[in-house]
């Protein structure tokens, strides 16, 4: 055992694919013993050996097939000893497979019960079936402010409901050593996208509705065909730069205020000047003038960074994605990645690690 944050909490998985699993390797990354509970024939998701090993890294597995009364019996078994039980099954199905939260309860009466869904376990749409992509559109997240669809280039959805579930197991944890109290969690992947959507478009006083464009803000095309992300927003220390490296002088005195209601003629001489520009050179000035912009990588150069190398966002482990390192850095008791992602037990015989 090491001295992760997490050593000792048991976690018994029943999710397959992404969102659950992206869940609970955080929680095996701090040390927790996860076991995963795989169907016959293991979860889809070892079709994609590297997405795989990304989110089974330092878990064990067991195959159980839930409809079969010995394997139930075995599964409850487990909870029995778990502190957390994760289950991304559509709402009402690990009920039926006998794994429920009322079920599991009555083995293990302070167990964390975590459950992992796309639209939630109630509501008029709990039910309805979907991936990463419905989620988004559900949450309004594919087009906040109207207009065609923007697709992400990575599952925000999933992604971004296994960090929630993640953060809500560990809050849980908390409560229940001070109390002894376990707790259900309820974590919806569109939920998560909606509260990050928002209500009400965010509007600058004393700016017309339709001027919501940012001058300097957004993602622009280079002279090499590539593309640049540009960060100025309210800071006139930012923009005053920028149009000085841009040649667009005559605008550099323009306020926020100023710069929106401009923002028709001014985004596009920002786009026009950036298109003259090869990226690296415009980034490489604009960062020694203080301004903020990024080149807009793609995988295989984001994971050539040292940067993410140095800090393990990106692993160098060579049996895993080298673009799945670690999303958050402690310094006293680092997250780690001891083994690779586990072989398929069809003997139904593994366990938690003593504890």
């Amino acid at each position: 055992m090491g001295n992760g944050l997490l050593d000792g909490l048991r976690v018994l998985d029943f999710t397959i694919w992404r969102p659950g699993p992206y869940a609970t390797q955080l929680l095996a990354e701090l040390g927790a013993d996860v076991l995963k509970v795989e169907p016959p024939g293991g979860d889809p998701m070892r079709a994609y050996p590297g997405l795989f090993a990304g989110l089974s890294a330092d878990k064990r597995s067991i195959a159980l097939d839930l409809k079969s009364e010995a394997d139930r019996a075995r599964a409850l078994e487990l909870a029995a000893d778990a502190d957390v039980v994760v289950e991304g099954y559509r709402p009402g199905v690990a009920d039926r497979l006998g794994i429920g939260y009322e079920h599991v309860r009555t083995v293990n009466a302070s167990v964390i019960y975590c459950s992992v869904s796309g639209l939630g376990q109630d509501g008029r749409l709990a039910q309805a079936p979907g991936h990463d992509i419905n989620y988004l559109a559900w949450s309004g997240s594919l087009t906040p402010e109207g207009g065609p669809p923007r697709e992400p280039a990575i599952p925000v959805a999933d992604l971004s409901g296994g960090m929630a579930a993640a953060f809500a197991i560990c809050a849980a944890v908390v409560r229940r050593l001070q109390s002894g109290e376990g707790e259900r969690v309820d974590v919806a992947m569109a939920d998560v996208l909606a509260t990050w959507t928002g209500a009400v478009a965010p509007q600058a006083e004393g700016v017309e509705p339709e001027a919501r464009a940012v001058p300097g803000y957004g993602t622009f095309e280079t002279a090499d065909a590539k593309y640049v992300a540009l960060g100025v927003l309210t800071e006139d220390h930012f923009w005053r730069p920028l149009c000085d490296a841009l040649g667009l002088g005559d605008a550099a005195a323009f306020g926020f205020i100023d710069r929106l209601a401009r923002s028709r003629d001014l985004q596009p001489r920002v786009a026009d000047a950036i298109r003259r520009r090869q990226r690296d050179d415009l980034v490489g000035e604009l960062l020694d003038a203080g301004v903020p912009i990024a080149p807009v990588l793609d995988r295989d150069e984001m994971v050539g960074l040292s940067h993410f190398i140095q800090r393990r966002a990106v692993t160098t482990e060579s049996w895993a994605d080298p673009a799945t390192g670690f999303p958050v850095r402690f310094v006293h008791h680092p997250a780690t990645r001891r083994n690779p992602p586990p072989a398929l037990d069809e003997h139904r015989g593994g366990g938690f690690l003593p504890r």
